[in-house]
């Protein structure tokens, strides 16, 4: 294995494979969300009160957290290529039938099946960057992966308020366009993953193009990574009985909670701030995706460049929540656009990092478990940040009070990834 092999193997998984898998969660993360933006539309036509949409849409992360350790472990079993068709080509058909929606009682139902058919997408995908970067790149790699979050903001924001803007089209309603026009190219993209998506370097793949020498090259590197850390855990059993891994979860608990809060809540909380139309409300919520799309790709380079992970972590959730917490006391559209931008540049920069640091700690079945694992008790805060900015709302007719909640549990996250004793590279535990 030379340097300029691994180094070539290692440039075109970066170049080829993580634009699709990108691409594939640009799509994820716009169908979870989109219902906030439906929300400008569909609450008044359905009767639906904050509490009641705060409701529906957290539904989708119970189901999504009852479901997503079996289906990462389906995954592993059966190769992430066949589950992750399945799962992107259900969820799609479920997202696309919430135009069907009339009332509470099918919001809730239909929010509670799409969160048990996308189950496992995401830790699918960070177990599959697992089996193709090794450690000292996986940080640059996941901030690549993820920015999809904020492009997703960035791109549905404006196709949101102009899919909005069909209202009465066809006899349909915006919010009716919106969910079947979005939830489309899930199943469409679900046919290409079945075709083209490579399990690990070691499978020959138009995708990747790599040549033998270079699947050789990568896989040996990924062998000795996993090989250098000894103590990680490898097990289901391990997963579930490891502290480093019941504290990494929570604190990925407080990560969600800020992000479905302001995904969910962003498009209202602009509206309410600018008094704008939903078309110039859709292009505004772009601003703070793309500021931390920024900083998100800019913090993930340094944390590899650096080695260190807790501190990258820590930083950003503490500029996060203190930006969160300024947004309730700021008036007019400028100083809640700042705020709010800084509140998700902060946010969005500790996700490189942190998966980083959690995969460092885990391997084989062990990884898919407890990737899950994480993510699925984190998942638990995507239904509590957007019913704590309901709640609020409906009882104080204002958002004040629950972004400053919202802000204090991100930082207390921040506080809390310095209890996480990581690995050094020999597999010791570092004091």
């Amino acid at each position: 294995m030379t340097p300029d092999t691994l180094k070539d193997a290692l440039t075109k998984a970066r170049r080829r494979l993580l634009p699709f898998l990108f691409l594939l969660y640009v799509v994820s993360y716009l169908d979870r969300v989109n219902v906030g933006f439906a929300a400008l539309q569909m609450n008044a036509a359905l009767g639906l009160s904050d509490v009641t949409y705060s409701l529906g849409a957290g539904i989708f992360f119970l189901s999504y957290t009852l479901f997503e350790i079996p289906s990462n472990v389906i995954l592993a079993r059966v190769g992430a290529r066949r589950w992750i068709a399945r799962i992107m080509i259900t969820w799609g058909v479920v997202s696309a039938a919430m135009m069907l929606v009339r009332g509470a009682a099918g919001f809730y139902v239909l929010r509670f099946l799409l969160g048990a058919a996308e189950a496992g997408f995401f830790p699918g995908i960070i177990y599959c960057l697992t089996r193709w970067f090794p450690s000292d790149e996986r940080a640059r790699a996941i901030a690549g992966f993820m920015t999809a979050v904020v492009v997703a903001g960035i791109i549905g924001g404006p196709l949101s308020g102009f899919l909005l803007s069909l209202d009465g089209v066809g006899g349909l309603a915006g919010w009716q366009w919106l969910f079947a026009l979005e939830g489309l190219p899930a199943v469409v993209l679900g046919v290409v993953v079945l075709a083209v998506l490579p399990e690990q370097p070691s499978d020959a793949s138009l995708l990747t193009g790599l040549t033998p020498a270079e699947r050789h090259a990568l896989t040996a590197r990924l062998d000795e990574d996993v090989a250098m850390r000894p103590r990680i855990v490898r097990s289901l059993g391990g997963a579930f009985t490891s502290g480093r891994v019941w504290l990494l979860a929570a604190v990925y608990f407080t990560i969600p909670v800020a992000l479905y809060a302001m995904g969910f809540w962003l498009p209202q909380i602009i509206k309410a701030a600018s008094g704008s139309g939903d078309a110039k409300v859709g292009v505004l919520t772009a601003v703070p995706y793309a500021v931390a799309a920024i900083g998100m790709v800019a913090v993930g380079r340094h944390s590899d460049r650096t080695g260190e992970r807790r501190w990258h972590i820590a930083v950003a959730a503490l500029v996060g929540g203190a930006a969160f917490a300024a947004s309730a006391f700021v008036h007019g559209l400028i100083p809640s656009m700042v705020t709010l931008s800084l509140a998700m540049l902060g946010l969005a920069s500790m996700l490189g990092p942190f998966w980083t640091l959690a995969t460092s700690l885990m391997s084989g079945i062990g990884a898919a478990a407890g990737i899950a694992l994480v993510n699925s008790i984190g998942n638990i805060g995507g239904f509590v940040g957007p019913n704590i900015i309901g709640y609020v709302r409906e009882t104080t007719h204002s958002f004040a009070a629950g972004l400053i909640v919202v802000g204090a549990i991100l930082a207390s996250g921040g506080l809390l990834v310095l209890a996480v004793n990581p690995l050094n590279p020999s597999g010791k535990p570092l004091v």
